[in-house]
């Protein structure tokens, strides 16, 4: 499945050479191996340049022997390794470990305390010191005798005279340095993690559905075997990355940290227990046992074997740690056996990665590439957000819609490359489906790999480059070719071996029926998710809400798909040809799926191609929706021609009932702004013809977009259509909106007289209607043309006699007004009305006209009523009694409405100009009221003057009273008793200095100054009412 490595022989036992290999160490450019004989030998690694199998062999051997030490030991030499800041090569061998220098490989010291030693581990780490905090280079060697641990340290190169140890109730079997500080002990009843520092002890326990156990410890079903030879399954370890380890013991495995918890991840799934563990970066490796011969190599994320490497008796697995050998990082190892030694080349990652991805592994392709480090490739993100978009379309290709388009969104995958999955039905153009085309049974789609090829390429060290899979070749795949190695398959539906995927055709088939509308299901939730990212950058009108800078890559770059190597992109366009294709793409898989939603999709702010809407909608009959769609979308006129054909039922369509008619017309000219007033006016005529009743509500409905209108356009609109609705759209404009144009009020007016003049086409209640509009609207309105609008009503004309007597009024001419009252309409009442009203609009009535700022108290004077009549200039009332008694010819004297006059109004008549005016021979008894009248107005004038003075002593008394002892409310403590608050930070507001102990003169409206200001400036401000001081700061009451 994976080439992740390629087995190299470096080195090779010649026939004749009896001795085995025991022990391999690596290091820099060395090669050090021990033999069963006790000899060292050391060889130069030279690296041998990559050729094609086709290609003549290089001349270059992988080894030189540089020396050989055949008495490096009298026994056979175990374990390796080497503290290289020290520079001593450290081995075991006989039960002993042993120190040489690591140039000359001469025996430096035989550790005695390590008799019947098993194993050792060394470590180098770079530790500050607690006390100093200065780091230093600390280098630790652990060796396990029989129950005690023992280890030595090197400090700065200095080996320290103190030697450490253990005493553990168990054997060790295995070292292995999970930190600096810690080691990890493989024990026969299990593994413990020992701290150095504290000599703290921590078994690893491993949580079980019954309780916590300690990890490999040997339970009943253990001894039988352990009877039977009393073998024991040797622990095994190794560390991993991010301080994580995985321990293992026979078949079972356990992955912990160095605290001793274990994660929660399942085992590895070993048929048998591996001889040797290790891990290269990023990859776990175990060797399986010796009769097989072979290198397992495992992704430590997922646990899938990726690749077995046949090694015949490999039993010898040595990875330099990065502690080391820095240079290592993941780019070799060894394996060896009893007579040969390979050295594991690894191949590129991004290779790697191609290849899991030919193979439809994806998922191990993903996390391939999340253990790898950023710098070791080119586009890390990148790559897995296109890894997982081929996954969603693979699984797209297997009918598993809902996982498909999870990914998709989880990826945030470009819409376009999603949408062209589907058919034309939902894609449009965009669509990449063919027509469908069937597959007997003895054709197999190309791409396709049995499962038998793939095992037996996995044991090939052959490499081979294919292309990677296209969207047209991920579509030709079978469910039941990817059935047994697919990464997906944690999420395939459960089936048994009678469903064969060839006895479900529908499978194969493209999306059609029920299967596209899961798929377009699916979809919606995807694109809705897209339309969600759309709005965070783009506003509804198609401006960008964030403005981009010049050579920057904006954030939304992952919503577009853009062919390689493209430059100088309008971001602006591209975003909004994905809005328009997410928005038209839903409102297509809505109308398919879930035709509920469609309609608060395009009733909201959207990009939807118009046409496309269209189109659907008319076709599905949602005429009401296609309305909707056309209002947000701005295209008005198509909407209103549609309106007009369904309400005058000229459609060939069957429509429902609420669009016949004006009604839904008058609906949406109500709803259209006033800059629309010329497609307004356009489409009001014919509701308007049809009721105009209704159809008036376009213009005076109570309506922010009615008032709103443009008012003259509308009324130029309405007279030629008909003149009576004109008058009724005046009168709202009005007397509802309250408009003061003249030009309407004159109109108004004209309107009213054309409906007087017009006594064939006007019926008389409607012309005395007419009339009682005219005159009220004359007495209430004061912004019409006065001189036009009297040469516009004739002199002979009854039903106007009034309407010129209230014009004349308007224009101050009360004697031809009242002329008209009492000669020609006769009415004698009117004309007193007439006078009433004028008299009193020119006069006042008694009102207190002053008061008290402090206490509220109120000055009075004297009214007009309470003058007397003799000091008056002549007025209305005169003018009447004049027309009355002295009328122009032909007109007669009219004694009786005169008296009456007198008699009613005799206080508001000038007695001098009245008494000018009566007859010689008119008999005093006549003039009785006229004089009583007087009598009663001379009264009044002097009792109002007695109590004007009363009243005025009253409230001079209350002001005295209140500057000197303080309104009633302050209970003695006002007036000149009152106490004013003076704070240190106040000052004068004459001399602008605090008051200190100075004396101060406190005004009645708490105004605070210095006495000796008073003379200065102080007066002068209280009398020009500048006095608030205080009070306008803190708004005191008087105490």
């Amino acid at each position: 499945m994976l080439s992740a490595f390629r087995a190299q022989p470096i080195y090779e036992l010649k026939q004749q050479d009896k001795s085995k290999i025991e022990s391999v160490l690596a290091y820099g450019d060395r090669l050090l191996v021990g033999l069963s004989t006790g000899t060292l030998r050391i060889y130069r690694v030279n690296e041998v340049p990559e050729t094609s199998p086709d290609a003549t062999p290089s001349k270059t051997r992988a080894v030189d022997l540089v020396r050989e030490e055949e008495k490096f030991s009298r026994r056979a030499i175990q374990q390796l390794a080497i503290i290289k800041e020290a520079n001593i090569l450290v081995s075991l061998s006989d039960g002993h470990v042993s120190i040489h220098d690591l140039q000359t490989f001469q025996l430096q010291e035989k550790l005695d305390k390590t008799k019947g030693a098993t194993a050792f581990a060394v470590t180098s780490n770079v530790i500050k010191d607690p006390v100093t905090d200065i780091p230093s280079l600390v280098s630790r060697l652990a060796v396990a005798v029989k129950r005690r641990i023992l280890w030595w340290s090197w400090q700065d190169m200095e080996l320290s005279p103190e030697v450490q140890e253990i005493t553990l109730p168990h054997s060790p079997k295995s070292l292995l340095w999970a930190t600096g500080t810690k080691m990890l002990v493989g024990l026969d009843p299990g593994f413990s993690i020992i701290d150095i520092e504290t000599l703290a002890v921590a078994d690893v326990i491993k949580p079980t559905p019954t309780g916590n156990v300690r990890f490999g410890a040997v339970s009943s079903s253990g001894m039988g075997y352990m009877g039977m030879g009393s073998w024991v399954p040797k622990p095994m370890a190794t560390n991993l990355t991010n301080n994580k380890m995985l321990i293992a013991k026979d078949v079972n495995t356990l992955f912990i940290d160095t605290d001793a918890k274990p994660a929660d991840k399942r085992q590895i799934p070993w048929a048998f227990a591996p001889e040797a563990l290790g891990y290269s970066y990023p990859y776990l490796l175990s060797l399986q046992q010796t009769a097989k011969g072979a290198l397992d190599v495992r992704s430590p994320d997922t646990l899938n074997l990726l690749q077995t490497i046949p090694l015949p008796g490999a039993s010898i697995l040595h990875v330099p740690q990065p502690n080391i050998s820095l240079a290592h990082a993941g780019k070799g190892f060894l394996v060896a056996s009893d007579r040969c030694i390979w050295r594991m080349v690894a191949l590129n990652y991004e290779a790697q990665v191609s290849q899991l991805v030919e193979k439809t592994k994806f998922d191990e392709a993903i996390s391939l590439l999340n253990m790898l480090e950023d710098t070791l490739l080119k586009d890390k993100q990148g790559s897995i957000r296109e890894i997982s978009m081929l996954k969603a379309q693979n699984l797209f290709s297997q009918q598993k819609y809902r996982p498909a388009l999870d990914l998709f969104t989880d990826v945030s995958a470009p819409p376009k490359r999603v949408v062209s999955l589907y058919p034309k039905s939902i894609a449009g153009d965009l669509s990449t489906i063919e027509e469908p085309t069937e597959l007997t049974d003895t054709d197999e789609p190309s791409g396709e790999t049995s499962a038998a090829e793939e095992n037996s390429s996995q044991t090939e060290d052959q490499v081979k480059n294919t292309p990677t899979p296209t969207k047209s070749v991920l579509g030709k795949f079978k469910p039941s070719a990817v059935k047994d190695d697919s990464d997906t398959a944690s999420i395939r539906s459960f089936r048994t071996t009678s469903e064969a995927p060839r006895e479900k055709p529908a499978k194969d088939a493209p999306l059609t029926g029920s299967d596209l509308k899961a798929a377009v299901m699916a979809l919606c939730s995807y694109l809705a998710q897209s339309r969600v990212q759309v709005q965070r950058h783009m506003n509804t009108d198609g401006t960008l809400k964030v403005e981009l800078t010049e050579g920057t890559t904006p954030s939304f770059s992952n919503l577009i798909e853009l062919p390689e190597g493209a430059e100088n992109i309008d971001w602006k366009a591209e975003l909004l040809e994905v809005a328009k294709l997410v928005d038209t793409t839903l409102f297509r898989a809505y109308m398919l799926a879930l035709p509920s939603l469609a309609g608060p999709l395009f009733r909201l702010d959207n990009f939807c191609d118009p046409h496309v809407v269209e189109e659907k909608l008319y076709e599905s009959g949602r005429y009401n929706d296609l309305i909707d769609f056309l209002y947000g979308k701005k295209l008005h006129r198509e909407a209103l021609e549609l309106l007009e054909k369904f309400g005058r039922n000229e459609a060939a369509e069957e429509v429902m009932p609420a669009l016949r008619g004006p009604d839904r017309t008058i609906g949406y000219l109500q709803n259209l702004p006033a800059e629309l007033i010329d497609i307004i006016l356009e489409f009001a005529e014919w509701p308007i013809k049809v009721d105009s009743n209704k159809g008036m509500e376009i213009f005076v409905a109570d309506t922010k977009n009615a008032a709103n209108l443009p008012k003259d356009k509308v009324l130029k609109f309405l007279v030629p259509l008909d003149k009576s609705l004109a008058v009724q759209y005046l009168e709202h404009v009005i007397l509802e909106l309250n408009d003061k144009t003249p030009e309407f009020h004159q109109k108004l007016v004209d309107l009213y007289l054309e409906k007087l003049r017009d006594r064939e086409g006007s019926s008389d209640e409607e012309r005395n209607q007419a009339r009682t509009k005219l005159e009220e609207f004359l007495r209430n309105s004061t912004q019409y043309h006065k001189l036009k609008t009297f040469n516009q009503l004739p002199a002979d004309d009854p039903d106007v006699y009034e309407a010129r007597a209230i014009v004349l009024c308007a224009m101050g001419n009360h004697k031809q007004a009242l002329q008209i009252y009492v000669f020609q309409i006769q009415d004698h009442e009117k004309a007193e009305e007439y006078c009433n009203k004028i008299y009193l609009s020119t006069s006042t009535s008694p009102a207190p006209v002053g008061s008290n700022p402090n206490t509220g108290s109120q000055t009075y004077e004297k009214s007009s009523m309470s003058t007397d009549p003799e000091d008056q200039q002549p007025n209305v009332y005169t003018t009447l009694l004049s027309l009355y008694l002295k009328p122009p010819s032909p007109h007669k004297v009219q004694w009786e409405p005169a008296l009456q006059l007198l008699s009613k109004h005799g206080p508001r008549l000038p007695a001098a100009n009245t008494l000018d005016l009566m007859p010689s021979d008119l008999h005093v008894s006549e003039l009785n009221s006229y004089f009583l009248g007087r009598i009663r107005s001379a009264n009044t004038v002097v009792r109002e003057e007695r109590i004007i003075t009363s009243l005025q002593a009253i409230l001079k008394t209350n002001l005295s009273s209140d500057l000197l002892l303080g309104p009633e409310h302050a209970q003695g403590k006002g007036g000149r008793s009152r106490r004013v608050v003076i704070r240190e930070d106040d000052h004068c507001r004459v001399c602008h200095k605090r008051f200190g102990n100075s004396a101060v003169r406190v005004y009645p409206d708490n105004e605070v100054i210095h006495y000796g200001c008073v003379g200065r400036s102080g007066v002068q401000r209280m009398k020009a009412g500048q006095g608030q001081g205080l009070q306008g700061l803190r708004v005191l009451p008087w105490g």
